[in-house]
């Protein structure tokens, strides 16, 4: 089932292919595609989440093979790849998977290996249908879960592309059951970038996803091939913080 891509910047632009967190959508790289306008952006909605095809498996091995059918859709050999909490934990395994594929790799606070009772927390929370009045209910409603460090306009730029009316309620765009499953997928152990491959690691300070003890365990393995960046921001961090975020990014991806 084809994923639901969204594409910036120009068409001579080096390629990025761009991989959303739980819950998320494609347009939310837009910002960072603004911020960094030579680079010619692939954002896809992952499955279960946005305009893409609903239906399961969401394991993370189904979600790279989807990946990979864009990435040949869209006659990309080999690109950078960047990814967002969940989507960095793609991200990471798609270099696994395939690293002919991928040209430098990018992991904005990655989600993997996380504590397996915080994820049955996360999951059971999910469980629950949550749906809002009205717009502003909703809005309220993003506001406390991203906190106060994301501005404005991104919120309302949240709501516009990914809230929609559903039977006289507002709900965001993405199915609950894939996400419960993306929770369970994000506490299986967690691995370390291929060797070989430059990465680009941007944990988010005021954030707990990732963990000293797994950048050691990327740094034995990656070596001099792994640069760790980290940003004063919450976890959406490319949202909160996104000139820093592009100004390590941007000449990561150039070198």
């Amino acid at each position: 089932m084809p994923l639901n891509v969204v594409t910036f910047g120009p068409a001579s632009g080096r390629p990025v292919f761009a991989l959303h967190g739980v819950t998320g959508h494609a347009q939310r790289w837009k910002v960072l595609a603004a911020a960094l306008p030579d680079l010619r952006w692939h954002a896809v909605d992952l499955r279960g989440h946005g305009h893409s095809p609903w239906p399961p498996p969401w394991s993370i091995e189904q979600h790279v093979a989807d990946a990979l059918a864009v990435l040949d859709s869209l006659g990309l050999d080999r690109t950078a790849v960047v990814g967002h909490s969940f989507g960095g934990a793609i991200a990471l395994h798609l270099a696994r998977t395939a690293p002919e594929r991928v040209e430098r790799l990018v992991l904005l606070d990655p989600a993997l290996g996380l504590d397996p009772q915080d994820m049955l927390e996360s999951a059971e929370n999910t469980r629950a249908d949550e749906s809002f009045p009205d717009r502003a209910a909703a809005r309220a409603a993003k506001v406390e879960a991203w906190g106060p460090g994301v501005p404005d306009e991104l919120v309302d730029a949240e709501l516009d592309a990914h809230l929609h009316e559903d039977g006289g309620r507002w709900r965001y765009r993405f199915c609950r059951s894939a996400v419960v499953t993306a929770w369970s997928e994000m506490a299986r152990p967690a691995v370390v970038p291929p060797p070989g491959i430059p990465t680009l690691i941007v944990p988010a300070k005021h954030a707990d996803y990732v963990s000293p003890d797994w950048l050691a365990d990327c740094r034995a393995a990656a070596g001099d091939a792994l640069t760790v960046v980290e940003v004063d921001s919450g976890h959406m961090v490319h949202l909160e913080r996104t000139a820093e975020v592009a100004a390590a990014v941007g000449p990561f991806l150039a070198a």
